[in-house]
This record gives structure tokens, C-alpha cells and sequence, in this order.
């Protein structure tokens, strides 16, 4: 086994940029990149490994091939890869959203649920995002709100600085607003209902669909019982430091920021992933530069990262 450095397919929805292209080395051929699925084993875009024995095997076909040994015996527990780790470019304001979680999903779309986290990359001065509700509300007002095009008036409007973290548990009303570039790791799911979206027509001419039904019985109602931080306290190691962004039982993300070299160990527990946010990297011979992601499957080892900028480590606990 060995680094598998990979492609990540490219999202072009309306409200997507140009960053992923011009900043962060992301190959498509539409007019907007605004995301990029980073690692991904979903039916809806597939990783592909771009070095080495299997290069232009999907991720999902090379577990398939070798077994679920290299994703490590915490991932036992799920039937299914357990993360989608992506970057996303918000030149415009996305759609206010929900994502249900696993019961309802499986019953009413059959996959899983979606629980998500974001680390703010860079956001452009005034930027804000939707994260939950200011306070309580009932099952009837936000219907009513939706209904009237009055929901903006009660959701919780928070502005966002580079470094923040938001984690989105499934339930939780979000929108990601204009000016935002996002990290997000979320459970390996692209179920999303949306209640509001700026009056805006898709590709086609017509509105782009609303699902308020399914939002109002999945929508938890109240405020974010998050702050917008990392869970965990900045911890300095020998040649990087490590900073746990969020934990919980879908993944375990921390930041290294890395000045010389990062000893690190992908055991038989867990795969490791890696995303570049900044800077160039050597991982045991494989060339990382700002934007690359790998795969390090479970067993792996010890392994050294050498050089500086920041990186976002996602395994599973």
C-alpha cells in the first residue's frame, strides 16, 4: 500500500466560483468550480486515484477490490465509506437548507443521513453565513415564514472570519453565504432539502425545486448549541502543531499547521486523509501541493510530512 494521491470531480452549481481553478489547481471545464469532492466513494462523484499501482481506479473500486481492511476497524461499524470531504466556493449565497438524519433519510431517501462540519478557509470582509435559529421557534411559524418570505427575519445570521468552524449536525438549518471558501467533511451523503433560494431559476429557466414538506419534519427549530470554533484547544508538537476542529461519531478532523515536518500514523484503525489548504508537502515521496488531498489507507504505518503550510487530517474514532 501506498499514498494515493487523487482527483477529485468538480461540482458546477450556480452559485459556484473560480477559486478552486485559478487558486487551487482544480481542472474543469465549466464556467464555475463550486466544489470540488475532495474524497469522496458517493454514486454522485467518485475520487480517482491518480498515482502509482491503481492510478485511474476509483477510490470506491480499489476498497471494492481490496477489502474494507484498508478503511480500518473503526469503519466497521458503517455499511458504507463513511465521509465526503469537500472544498466548496461560494461566490454567491447558497440556498437555505436541511439535512435530515439517518432514520428519516434511510426511511424516505434510502442513504444515510447527513451531519456535516465546515472550516472557513478565507471569507471576504462582511461575510456571513445562516447557522440555526436566534430562538425557538414553532412547527407552524417556520411554515408560515417560508410560506411568506419572511424566514430570513428569525434564522441566526452569524458573520464569519477565516478559521472559524461550524459543525452542522443533521437537523440543523444552514445556509454557507456569498464571499466563503469552506473545507466541509461530512457523513457520505448529498441528501439536502432546500426552503429557500433567493428567488433564483436553475439552468433550465424554471425555480429550482423547494422540498418545505420533508425541511418541516426534519428541522430542528432552535439555536446552534455550538460555538463557532474548534473543539479543541491548539496543541504544539514537534514541527507542526494540531488543533481538533470537531469530533464526533461520523469523523475526527484536526488542523495541522506544519513549520518543518509532522510524524504522523495511519494504524490499523482508521485510514488517514489528508487536504492541503496552504503550502507544499513531501508524504513519504508523494508531491502534495495546495488543493492535492490523498488517501492513506488503514495499516499504512508511520509516515512524514515535510514542508510548511496547513493541512486538514480526517480520520475516523
Amino acid at each position: 500500500m501506498y499514498i494515493m494521491k487523487l482527483t477529485a470531480p468538480c461540482k458546477d452549481y450556480i452559485w459556484g466560483g473560480t477559486r478552486l481553478r485559478d487558486e487551487y489547481g482544480k481542472i474543469s471545464d465549466a464556467d464555475k468550480v463550486a466544489e470540488s469532492w475532495e474524497l469522496s466513494c458517493h454514486k454522485d462523484g467518485k475520487s480517482v486515484i491518480a498515482n502509482g499501482e491503481f492510478a485511474g481506479m476509483t477510490l470506491d473500486e480499489f476498497i471494492k477490490q481490496q477489502g474494507r481492511d484498508v478503511l480500518g476497524s473503526n469503519c466497521s461499524r458503517f455499511e458504507y465509506f463513511p465521509v465526503l470531504i469537500k472544498l466548496i466556493d461560494a461566490k454567491d449565497d447558497l440556498s437555505v437548507q436541511v439535512h435530515p438524519d439517518n432514520e428519516y433519510a434511510l426511511r424516505v431517501e434510502g442513504e444515510y443521513g447527513k451531519t456535516e462540519m465546515w472550516y472557513v478557509i478565507d471569507a471576504d470582509e462582511g461575510a456571513q453565513l445562516i447557522y440555526g435559529f436566534r430562538n425557538e421557534i414553532s412547527r407552524e411559524e417556520f411554515a408560515r415564514r417560508i410560506n411568506d418570505n419572511t424566514l430570513l427575519e428569525v434564522t441566526n445570521n452569524v458573520p464569519v472570519h477565516k478559521g472559524d468552524v461550524f459543525f452542522i449536525k443533521a437537523g440543523t438549518l444552514h445556509a454557507i453565504g456569498k464571499g466563503i471558501l469552506i473545507a466541509e467533511i461530512q457523513q457520505n451523503s448529498n441528501t439536502t432539502y432546500r426552503v429557500y433560494d433567493h428567488g433564483r431559476v436553475g439552468k433550465d429557466g424554471k425555480p429550482r425545486e423547494l422540498h418545505i414538506e420533508k425541511a418541516c419534519e426534519v428541522t430542528e427549530l432552535l439555536p446552534p448549541d455550538r460555538p463557532a470554533k474548534p473543539q479543541g484547544e491548539r496543541q504544539e508538537k514537534n514541527g507542526y502543531s494540531e488543533t481538533l476542529l470537531a469530533s464526533c461519531e461520523y469523523f475526527n478532523v484536526n488542523k495541522l499547521d506544519i513549520s518543518t515536518h509532522a510524524e504522523l500514523n495511519a494504524d490499523k484503525t482508521s485510514f488517514n486523509s489528508l487536504l492541503v489548504l496552504d503550502g507544499s508537502f513531501d508524504v513519504d515521496g508523494t508531491e502534495l501541493k495546495k488543493g492535492d488531498s490523498c488517501f492513506i489507507p488503514a495499516g499504512y504505518g508511520n509516515y512524514t510530512v515535510r514542508g510548511s503550510g496547513e493541512v486538514i487530517l480526517t480520520d475516523i474514532i
